[in-house]
């Protein structure tokens, strides 16, 4: 070799070690990032982070917003098929360079997959648009069956949702034989009553891992909750604001949950926000929370709604409880939900 192609080849290895030097602290940041926040034990033995960064609604905003969410600390993605989101998802996962295997990733069966021959299908179809082989968490997204076909909203001539005909016993079975192929590490289920919740434990294989509903300050369901802590199954708070997303239009006196003058008051303690509070409540009982935003500032807050309330402070929020539920498409779903369940309206 010549002196001048030496020299070429010694400059040459200076660079990539240079350049993986730069790469390093990239790394290391995004692996410090995920190990800095609380963590939850599911009934399976696995991990899950306690801030989960939820990608309903704001469809086009998520790559973005789920590729500042990992970047910022976040290591849990709650998505579904019927957000449109899971292609996003992937994409955010993708751009923001943060390895599969530290991400906790769920996403829900819709209901016009609740045949037990279309709920492998589904999943198959999520993890496609996921581009992963398999997910940490599958959940039944509610208990009602719609008629079973492409259709996500399948109407009849007068506009009304047409009914299926498949038991959420018989579907979740179905979940079960996902799970042991391996498919999804764990499943659960959304938007249950006790009843149907009662029903499913006795008749099922696998005790849901996960039950996720509607659960912040101003809606605890105290009893639900200690049945779910008894069984084993872990509570995954949706809409932890209550009534801050725009789609929750009634009761527009109540004012929002997170302007309430308490969570502001314990908030002045810590330096945080009411959100921030109402986030760290959830958290102290034991509970994986929710929020979501497409906006960098509020997703970075939000992640910073995990911290450590005093015992005091928690009881202070405890008794907050009003039994106001926001979420309940009962009449439109054709389902009764949540009849034994607080804050029952429709």
């Amino acid at each position: 070799m010549t002196s001048k192609a030496l020299s070429s080849a010694i400059n040459r290895v200076g660079q990539i070690t240079q350049q993986l030097s730069s790469q390093a602290p990239i790394k290391q940041q995004l692996r410090m990032a995920s190990t800095a926040n609380t963590v939850h034990k599911l009934n399976t033995g696995a991990s899950m982070p306690a801030v989960g960064f939820g990608t309903w609604q704001d469809k086009d905003a998520q790559v973005d917003a789920v590729n500042t969410a990992l970047r910022a600390g976040y290591r849990h993605i709650d998505t579904a098929h019927i957000y449109g989101t899971e292609p996003m998802v992937a994409a955010g996962i993708k751009k923001s360079g943060v390895p599969r295997d530290q991400i906790f990733i769920t996403t829900k069966l819709w209901n016009n997959a609740h045949d037990p021959k279309s709920v492998e299908p589904a999943l198959d179809a999520s993890l496609k648009d996921l581009g992963v082989d398999h997910v940490d968490l599958y959940l039944m997204h509610w208990p009602s069956p719609f008629k079973n076909g492409d259709a996500l909203m399948p109407k009849d001539g007068d506009g009304k949702i047409v009914p299926g005909k498949a038991d959420y016993v018989d579907t979740y079975k179905a979940m079960e034989e996902c799970q042991k192929k391996g498919k999804t590490k764990a499943i659960g289920v959304s938007n249950f009553s006790q009843a149907e919740m009662e029903r499913l434990v006795k008749e099922s294989s696998i005790v849901p891992a996960v039950h996720q509903y509607e659960n912040h300050p101003w809606l605890q369901q105290s009893k639900f909750a200690q049945w779910h802590k008894e069984k084993g199954i872990h509570i995954m708070q949706y809409s932890p604001f209550g009534n801050q997303n725009p789609i929750y239009s009634k009761d527009e006196d109540l004012g929002k949950l997170i302007e309430d003058p308490t969570l502001a008051e314990i908030g002045k303690k810590y330096n945080k926000s009411g959100a921030q509070v109402a986030l760290a409540w959830g958290i102290a009982h034991g509970r994986c929370v929710l929020p979501k935003s497409k906006t960098e500032n509020r997703i970075k807050q939000n992640l910073e709604g995990d911290f450590k309330l005093e015992a005091e402070d928690v009881k202070k929020i405890d008794s907050l409880d009003k039994k106001f539920r926001f979420n309940d498409p009962s009449g439109n779903f054709q389902w009764n939900f949540y009849a034994d369940l607080d804050g029952k309206t429709n």
